[in-house]
């Protein structure tokens, strides 16, 4: 045992992040565990901690500042000194195409985040045992060329000394070669012999016209659950059993490999049809069903399967599995949960334009593509205009005008709708501040701006918006806020704190989208809120739903009850505006009183003085 954590602590290792936090506990387990640890965020230090020591492990992850992990890891493999350190890359980044790209320009191993200390552990003792057999093996190639030189006259029992290294030499290399196509915990090939074999298969079926094989891509729906519940060693326990579950459901000419996480892949040879192969899936769900028995507790699981079937067209076994993870997204988030999908080539196409949709996103960030139009809110008590909600457009440079139903799922994704919300804030308090001190407008009027879930999660959520109020000097109690029932669900205490600091701040609170999803009168109650927005489906089927006609006068009265005003959006109908009157709805908007217009245009409606 000393002499193990003799040999470790004369290992270097360098982690390379930009995020401190992560630095920092990293490097403090990896201390622990006996390790000499150096750090860098960048590509200039990285440079000088090689130049002074060379570590003899790296871990990258690969956003950073400048120069991306990827690039940093193809220059430390281009430089001799450092091309034969072992890369292993830790990422938040948990696409195919990421993990790809990460092994062909020269890394080792990819761990995702959130990852495990101990999975992290054995992955480094892993990449370090292998660097370490290799010097042993340099060293027994050295050592046989020295006795040889030395021991001529020796012959026989040189000849004999020779054999025997020789075979030490071959039993090490079976060693290694069993270490790197292997997963260390199911015993079963990992992601680079699956490649092998799907590769092989590819070249196969090029060949053979009559030829037929499938893939499918694995990914346990509840893993995570069981792993946060019971400990990653339950989770481990779990992977094996899987892993034999899923042996027993296919024939020993299949390949089942596990990917990485609770990710397995599956290669199916010398089948006729799809059909076989949907028949797997079917009888792997099956099996997956039934509950799993370990040493101290009893679990179920569900899985998602995406099946592409082999087509010689592909030019790389990496697409087809590419595709196969796209079919299985497509089964978890379209059909649901323990369902699977075949690979259709129009999904392709549709990841591709997502792609191509989140990256001019990033782009319109930088370059402020955004624009804020402005929709008039009317009190329903006078028929003028009350107030105005501001709504996002992004003025794309090819597409034109695209409405928030096309990217604001994909800002909420990336985390890109914190900074676009925060500046449509802004921008909509800068229009507030002049419709509060124009001369011609005597009456106050709001402004309402709808707050995304995302930016609850912001530690610096309130002092933002204390930042744009100093900043655009508006009076904070014209300023409403829209919270979707997601976030006030949560009943987090972080979250009612936050909502009552806004209360401080004289700040309206509005429940938007109010009947979509699962509000409890209880939360209702017992958060600070002082308006209710009943959603446009309820308004647009009122006339037509006696269920939903009976649903909004109830709606009204719980808010009234509650001291709350209640508007309604998406009117359209003058005979909806007379049954919402009827009903004593406070507000509504709609395309009956404007649809929303420019900032240029918020000045002339006012004007107008219009009365519905």
């Amino acid at each position: 045992m000393n002499h193990e954590i003799f040999e470790r602590d004369r290992q270097d290792i360098l982690i390379i992040d930009c995020i401190p936090d992560n630095l920092q506990i990293l490097s403090s387990f990896l201390t622990e565990k006996g390790y000499k640890v150096r750090q860098a965020c960048n590509w200039s230090m990285v440079l000088t901690a090689c130049q002074t020591v060379l570590p003899d492990l790296i871990l990258l992850d690969i956003m950073l500042p400048e120069v991306d992990g990827y690039e940093i890891c193809q220059r430390l493999k281009n430089w001799n000194l450092t091309a034969d350190i072992p890369v292993i890359f830790l990422s938040s980044l948990d696409n195919v195409f990421d993990k790809v790209k990460a092994f062909q320009v020269g890394g080792v191993d990819y761990i995702t985040k959130p990852f495990h200390f101990e999975e992290v552990l054995v992955r480094v003792e892993n990449q370090l045992a292998l660097k370490v057999a290799r010097l042993k093996i340099l060293q027994l190639n050295l050592d046989l060329e020295k006795k040889v030189k030395e021991r001529t006259c020796q012959l026989e029992k040189a000849l004999y000394k020779l054999q025997q290294e020789w075979n030490q030499r071959q039993q090490l290399q079976s060693k290694l070669l069993e270490i790197a196509l292997h997963d260390s915990l199911t015993g079963l090939p990992n992601r680079v012999l699956f490649l092998k074999r799907l590769e092989q298969a590819l070249k196969r079926i090029k060949l053979k016209p009559d030829y037929h094989f499938a893939v499918l891509f694995l990914d346990c729906d509840r893993f995570k659950l069981v792993n946060d519940s019971f400990g990653h060693l339950v989770g481990d326990e779990l992977l094996v059993a899987i892993a034999r579950r899923l042996e027993a459901s296919l024939s020993p000419f299949d390949t089942l490999a596990r990917f990485g996480g609770d990710e397995f892949t599956i290669l199916l040879e010398n089948i006729k049809d799809i059909r076989m192969a949907t028949a797997v899936a079917e009888n792997i769900l099956q099996k997956l069903s039934l509950p799993f028995r370990l040493s101290r507790h009893e679990v179920f699981i569900n899985a998602s399967i995406g099946i592409n079937w082999g087509n010689p067209n592909y030019e790389k076994p990496e697409y087809l599995l590419r595709d196969a993870d796209i079919a299985m997204y497509r089964a978890k988030k379209a059909f649901g949960k323990a369902r699977y999908h075949v690979f259709d080539p129009k999904m392709h196409q549709e990841v591709t334009e997502l792609l191509e949709l989140e990256n001019d996103l990033r782009k319109a960030v930088e370059r402020q593509e955004f624009v804020v139009y402005y929709q008039p809110i009317i009190s329903l008590a006078t028929g003028t205009i009350a107030g105005f909600e501001a709504l996002v457009r992004w003025r794309h440079p090819v597409r034109g005008l695209v409405a928030p139903t096309s990217f604001i799922s994909i800002a909420e994704e990336t985390g890109l709708i914190t900074p676009i919300n925060t500046w449509v804030l802004k921008s909509a308090c800068q229009i507030l501040y002049i419709l509060q001190n124009h001369p011609a407008i005597k009456d106050s009027v709001t402004m309402s701006v709808n707050i995304s879930p995302r930016l609850f999660s912001q530690p610096d959520l309130i002092a933002t918006i204390d930042e744009v109020i100093d900043d655009t000097k508006i009076n904070p109690a014209s300023l409403e806020l829209e919270i979707t029932e997601s976030v006030l669900m949560e009943n987090d205490e972080n979250i009612k704190t936050i909502l009552h600091e806004l209360q401080k701040r004289k700040i309206k609170l509005v429940m938007d989208d109010f009947g979509t999803g699962y509000s409890s009168l209880s939360y209702l109650h017992s958060l600070p809120l002082n308006s209710l927005k009943i959603d446009k489906s309820f308004v647009k089927y009122m006339q037509k739903n006696k269920q939903i006609m009976g649903l909004v006068p109830a709606m009204i009265g719980i808010a009234h009850s509650m001291g709350m005003s209640v508007s309604a959006e998406g009117v359209e109908t003058q005979q909806q505006l007379m049954q919402l009157k009827s009903l004593n709805c406070d507000f509504a908007q709609g395309y009956l009183f404007s649809p929303a217009v420019q900032q240029e245009l918020v000045l002339d409606l006012l004007a107008e003085g219009t009365r519905w």
